[in-house]
C-alpha cells in the first residue's frame, strides 16, 4: 500500500511541475485581475497568489526579478516607477515564462510576455507548440512597463505549482 501511494505522490508531483504546456486551470483565463484599479497592493485572492509571497502584500524596490528552480519569481512582488524596464533573469536550471494574465493588467496597458505575444492565450498556444516564449538557464526577458497600476504575470509550466508574481508601477 505505501509503495502504490508513493508512485501515485510522485505522479503528482509530476504532474504539476510538468502539466501540459498550454494546458491550463481556470486561473490562467481568469485569475488574473490584480489591475483593474491601477493602486491595490493586495492581490485579487486568486489561487496563483496564495502562499506565503502572494498574501503578504509588502512590495521591493527593484528591476530585476529572479526566476529559480524553486518554482518562483524572487522576489515575488516588486515596485518600480513608470518607463522602468524590469529584467527577468533565470538564475537556475529550469525553462520559466513570463506571461501577463490577459485580465491582470491595467487598462490601456501594453500586454507583454516571453517570446513577444500579444495575449495570453497566443503565449499559451506558443508555448504549447514547442515551448515559444520559454526562457532557458541563464538567459533573461525584459520589459517596460510605461502604464502605472499593477501587473499579475505567472510561468506557463509552473502555474500549478503557483509560480505567479506582481509588478506594481507607480
Amino acid at each position: 500500500m505505501l509503495r502504490v501511494t508513493g508512485a501515485a505522490l510522485a505522479g503528482g508531483a509530476v504532474a504539476g511541475c510538468s502539466a501540459a504546456p498550454g494546458e491550463s486551470s481556470d486561473t490562467a483565463d481568469g485569475g488574473g485581475g490584480g489591475g483593474d484599479d491601477g493602486e491595490s497592493s493586495e492581490s485579487t485572492g486568486t489561487a496563483t497568489s496564495a502562499g506565503d509571497g502572494g498574501s503578504s502584500g509588502e512590495w521591493t524596490q527593484t528591476s530585476t526579478v529572479e526566476m529559480t528552480d524553486q518554482l518562483l519569481y524572487e522576489p515575488e512582488r516588486i515596485q518600480v516607477s513608470a518607463g522602468t524596464t524590469v529584467t527577468f533573469e533565470n538564475v537556475g536550471n529550469v525553462g520559466h515564462t513570463v506571461t501577463a494574465y490577459g485580465d491582470g493588467i491595467p487598462d490601456g496597458a501594453t500586454y507583454f510576455a516571453s517570446g513577444g505575444f500579444e495575449s495570453q492565450q497566443a503565449a499559451k498556444d506558443g508555448y504549447s507548440d514547442g515551448q515559444e516564449g520559454n526562457v532557458p538557464a541563464g538567459e533573461s526577458y525584459e520589459h517596460t512597463f510605461e502604464t502605472t497600476g499593477t501587473y499579475e504575470y505567472y510561468c506557463i509550466p509552473h502555474e500549478l505549482n503557483g509560480m505567479s508574481g506582481f509588478v506594481k508601477v507607480v
